[in-house]
């Protein structure tokens, strides 16, 4: 018997995937932190304040919590 073991995504194909899930018109930021290895994100609709995200290694962790965090605002 088989088994379908599912590939983890790449960082790249995690950043895809959740920027074609944040709405086009919101504001989208993902900073390094100068002379550091980590990243914050930053997600909003228009017109509201977003979090920041905590620091991570891979810029698409930082861009998914700084999303779960903001996206209770829809517009």
């Amino acid at each position: 018997m088989g088994h379908n073991y599912a590939k983890p995504l790449t960082s790249g194909q995690k950043m895809d995937h959740l920027l074609g899930r944040i709405p086009p018109s919101w504001h989208v930021a993902v900073v390094r932190q100068a002379g550091e290895a980590l990243w914050r994100a930053l997600t909003h609709a228009p017109g509201q304040d977003g979090v920041w995200s905590d620091p991570h290694p891979d810029p698409a962790d930082a861009l998914e919590e700084s999303w779960r965090r903001n996206r209770t605002v829809m517009v």
